[in-house]
């Protein structure tokens, strides 16, 4: 079996795997989570090395968490900035349909996540006929509660984030040998697919959570020992998650229309 995955698609979105390339890279930080490595890349292909896939345990995700908050740490020019090596938008979902993921510098969380997220998924929800001129409303009186909803969590620096590190995203695999002598671990987690950008740090976590991260306790108890989160972060999950949840409404309808509405609704009504 060839040494190499490649993603491809002949009409994929102009730069989509250049940008894709550019985020792996930014995520690769001493000390930070193994990101899978780019052997080649072009307007149609992005050619992966090939992971040898293994089980989870809790112990590899405790590592993830501590490794997270590492590259988490290493930070981002300013709230919304692409990574290093892209100076456009970039993408967020699945290869055929993907949404443009607006970037640039905003001065604050709130003013990134209302007119960088909330606003651009309310009109292309509008634009695809997913969403009722009711949920863009919606959206547009969660943009005005974000001072509120966010604190006590404002006071953080933009952080390097995967950006769509939802299970999926994450692999489990055998480790790569070093060759040291020292004992290596049985598994450890590989972060593929990111859309990379500079935002908060609970936004990462919020995504593992909403699909079901394996041992997401684990994790989010080894990223507590290398940076402790705000007070009142569980409360705000469902905040970093309307985002991902609107984007899913807004590709494939259905029982995430719902979601996103329940969701929504529940922050305005907690006081």
């Amino acid at each position: 079996m060839s040494d190499l995955f490649t993603k491809s698609r002949a009409d994929a979105p102009e730069g989509f795997f250049a940008c894709e390339a550019a985020g792996l890279a930014w995520l690769r930080v001493p000390g930070g989570p193994r990101v899978v490595e780019v052997r080649g890349v072009g307007r149609t292909h992005l050619d992966l090395e090939r992971l040898q896939p293994a089980r989870p345990t809790p112990s590899a995700a405790r590592a993830l968490g501590r490794r997270l908050a590492v590259v988490h740490d290493a930070g981002a020019p300013a709230w919304g900035a692409p990574p290093a090596g892209w100076d456009g938008d970039g993408f967020f979902g699945p290869l055929d349909d993907s949404l443009p993921l607006p970037t640039g510098a905003w001065a604050d969380w709130p003013s990134f996540y209302a007119e960088a997220r909330l606003a651009p998924v309310a009109e292309q929800g509008r634009e695809r006929g997913a969403l009722e001129p009711d949920d863009a409303a919606l959206l547009g009186r969660l943009a005005e509660r974000l001072p509120d909803l966010a604190r006590p969590a404002l006071d953080d620096s933009p952080a390097r984030l995967h950006g769509d590190l939802w299970s999926g995203n994450v692999l489990w695999a055998a480790p790569v040998t070093s060759g040291s002598g020292e004992a290596a671990p049985a598994v450890e987690a590989v972060l593929i697919d990111p859309a990379a950008y500079g935002g908060h740090r609970e936004a990462d976590l919020a995504m593992l959570a909403l699909f079901g991260a394996p041992h997401l306790d684990e994790i989010v108890a080894g990223y507590q020992e290398v940076h402790p989160l705000a007070r009142g972060w569980r409360h705000r999950v469902a905040l970093h998650q309307v985002y991902p949840v609107a984007v899913h409404a807004v590709l494939f309808g259905g029982g995430y229309r719902t979601q996103l509405r329940s969701t929504v609704a529940a922050l305005l009504d907690d006081r």
